[in-house]
């Protein structure tokens, strides 16, 4: 089969570590189905097959229904008011509806039947009833429902009953207790109505009386005219004492500011002048200026005079005593502002007194509020109540009731046909059984495929794993092992190897690397056929004119020379044992031992098995022998092991230029080969694609695009 996927940009290799989002087609869907069809067919047929029999088997009922027509009853209005007994709303409707559907209007129906239809009712259970068991005494009145019809005012009564006949009488019976019920309380009951509004009036007038008495004894107590009012003057005063309690603060702060620099000047034996508030008192500045004049005196008769002068001597008395009357002056000074700052922290004291005790005011209105504001609800409700009550009974006292009840029978209720029971209806039962069965059928075709999470499809390949189909395999277990290896080589049978070609074409196209070239071909665990496509796909390249090497690097379970009849005593870990000589033509190395299998393509074995190949594989050398082959060959076609299996395929994935990955039907699991790609792509190898191998004729027409055996036999016809 020869396919030749077409390349998108949604399909090009990257490596993404993204998540892929699953995005079906109804295709994809439709291969799910066929797939699952034996599992999730005899689920449904049984599922559905039993829910028929069951309902099948239902006891039969029969239903009637009867129908109620509400309209507004004619009247003349005048200043009187009237009792409406009519429909104006959907509540009314609504409530019309819950009376019919009460236990209360059950027993009236069940109280009003006679004996001659209580022997209708019992007629189902008494037919079939064994000889000389006791008949039974209870009653079935079946079951009723009741609706309003959309859009109109119309009530539908249903009954449904064993008996046709028995469902009529009750759904007519139904129709007959309401009509009477209605009635009744029209008629009888507006005279109680009257003296339970009178007496309830009265009971509110002395509850709204007590709860006033309440409410004016409380304020008397706690002396409020009005707490609304109370709390306002408290807030006002609360506010003015806290403004003149915060303006004293910052009095008594500078005062006393001042006075610790009094203080720590007098400590320092400073001039006390030199402070401001000091220097601006009283007679300060005077006396300050007079003794400045005085001592320029006593400089200037220095110079003329001498110490015992007259003029010296009275100058000399005048500074001192204009210094005593300023140290006077500056002693008073300071016990001002001593005084000043008692007045202030004494102010500030009475200030944070008189707000405290606002402040505790406050607090006691509040609280008080909650009782007041509870009681002060209590009397108004009482009072609304009343008032309320009041007007009800003022209503009820100048009513009178209308004659006529809106009320009458629209459609009588008629017994149902005894061959058309209600229920088992075999057409329902057979459409319920059909729905519930496609719901099984779909429900777990789809749920598996959720579960089954192994690679089936063209789909989980190029969307869930998120690489390139390079072409579909198919099963070949119908050829033996000496030809589906050398397929393409020998080219015998022609529907064989062109799925093989499609697989070379895909390469090509996908490929981005000029030739020479190193190739990789894994797969995620054994039997997945990776030797098979290695084989087939060096002979493509080989057929096609290119020089193909194809190596075996299963070094733990070698099996191409096997599949091609050649001894297995030289090749890799022969070559690698002996010196791992690069020198000369390594085609013709005795230790390596390269055979020729055809026109233009050349097998390189194993060379024996090895417990611990990873010896070998992550030697430089084995890189060096690769790139030197490269020169010999246009292409090395490497088997290698499963990746599910051992790690011998990452290693050797870091010495190649590009990777193939093989995948079986229904074999490996879609996450572990997200996995190992994911893991190939980060050691950045170009991954080409991925082969689907191993599916039947009939799978590949509908589990991918790919119709090749179809076009393929109606063009060529058969070939061998």
């Amino acid at each position: 089969m020869s396919v030749v996927p077409k390349s998108s940009p949604a399909h090009k290799p990257a490596n993404r570590e993204e998540e892929i989002i699953e995005r079906r087609t109804l295709r994809d869907y439709y291969i799910i189905l066929r797939e699952r069809l034996w599992i999730a067919l005899p689920l449904a047929l049984i599922v559905a097959i039993g829910l028929a029999y069951h309902q099948s088997r239902a006891v039969p009922l029969y239903r009637s229904v009867a129908t109620l027509q509400l309209e507004k009853p004619e009247k003349v209005v005048t200043n009187q008011e009237f009792v409406d007994t009519g429909v104006s709303s959907d509540i009314e409707l609504n409530t019309y509806l819950q009376v019919i559907a009460s236990s209360k209007m059950r027993n009236r129906v069940q109280d009003s039947l006679t004996p001659q239809e209580r022997q209708i009712l019992q007629r189902p259970y008494l037919k079939n009833l064994p000889p000389g068991a006791t008949p039974p005494t209870g009653l079935d009145l079946g079951n009723m429902s009741v609706q309003s019809v959309r859009s109109t005012f119309l009530i539908s009564i249903s009954v449904s009953h064993r008996d046709p006949e028995a469902a009529a009488l009750l759904a007519n019976r139904y129709i007959d207790q309401f009509i009477e019920s209605l009635l009744e309380n029209v008629s009888g009951g507006h005279d109680y109505a009257v003296k339970y509004l009178r007496d309830r009036a009265g009971q509110l007038m002395e509850e709204a009386r007590v709860a006033e008495q309440r409410l004016q004894d409380y304020m008397r107590t706690h002396n409020l005219v009005s707490l609304d009012n109370s709390t306002n003057i408290a807030q006002a005063r609360l506010t003015s004492v806290n403004a003149a309690l915060q303006s004293s603060r910052l009095e008594r702060l500078a005062i006393e500011e001042q006075f610790n620099l009094v203080e720590r000047y007098r400590a320092d034996n400073r001039n006390l002048v030199e402070i401001t508030s000091i220097a601006n008192y009283g007679s300060v500045p005077d006396l300050s200026r007079q003794l400045e004049s005085l001592k320029r005196d006593q400089a200037i008769l220095a110079e003329r005079y001498l110490e015992r002068h007259p003029k010296v001597i009275n100058v000399v008395n005048a500074i001192t005593v204009a210094q005593e009357q300023l140290q006077k002056a500056i002693e008073l000074a300071f016990a001002d502002l001593k005084t000043d700052l008692e007045r202030a922290r004494a102010n500030e004291a009475t200030l944070a007194q008189e707000y405290a005790a606002q402040e505790k005011e406050q607090l006691r209105l509040r609280d008080l509020s909650i009782e007041y504001r509870a009681l002060e609800n209590q009397a108004q409700i009482a009072k609304s109540n009343y008032s309320q009550i009041l007007d009800r009974l003022t209503q009820a006292t100048t009513s009178k009731y209308m004659e006529k009840i809106p009320v009458r029978p629209l459609d009588l209720a008629v017994p149902a046909s005894i061959d058309s029971p209600y229920t088992p209806n075999m057409g329902r039962i057979t459409r319920t059984a059909i729905g519930v069965g496609l719901l099984v059928f779909f429900g777990v075709a789809i749920g598996l495929s959720f579960i089954d999470d192994r690679i089936k499809s063209a789909w989980d390949i190029e969307h869930f794993i998120g690489a390139n189909l390079l072409g579909i395999i198919p099963d070949l277990s119908n050829l033996k092992d000496s030809e589906k290896y050398k397929l393409v080589l020998e080219n015998k049978n022609t529907s064989g190897v062109e799925p093989f070609l499609g697989v070379y074409s895909s390469v090509k196209i996908h490929s981005k690397l000029d030739f020479p070239k190193s190739i990789l071909v894994t797969s995620t665990i054994p039997g997945e056929g990776k030797t098979l496509v290695s084989s087939n796909l060096a002979g493509s390249f080989a057929r096609h004119g290119k020089s193909v090497l194809l190596i075996d690097c299963d070094l733990r379970r070698p099996m191409l020379h096997r599949h091609f009849e050649n001894t297995n005593e030289t090749g890799l870990i022969n070559w690698f044992e002996n010196g791992a000589s690069l020198e000369g033509d390594l085609s013709v190395n005795p230790h390596l031992g390269i055979v020729q299998l055809g026109e233009n393509i050349s097998l390189l074995t194993s060379g024996g098995r090895s417990k611990t190949p990873t010896h070998l594989l992550e030697s430089p050398v084995f890189g060096q022998l690769l790139e030197k082959l490269k020169k010999h060959y246009d292409l090395l076609v490497v088997d290698s092991p499963p990746l599910g299996a051992v790690t011998d395929s990452l290693l050797i994935a870091e010495r190649v230029d590009e990777v193939v990955y093989v995948c079986r039907f229904n074999r490996a699991y879609r996450k572990h080969i997200r996995l190992y790609i994911k893991a190939l792509r980060a050691g950045k190898n170009e991954l080409l694609g991925v082969v689907l191998n191993g599916l039947s004729p009939r799978r590949i027409e509908y589990y991918s695009n790919y119709r090749y055996y179809r076009s393929y036999k109606k063009y060529y016809g058969t070939q061998d």
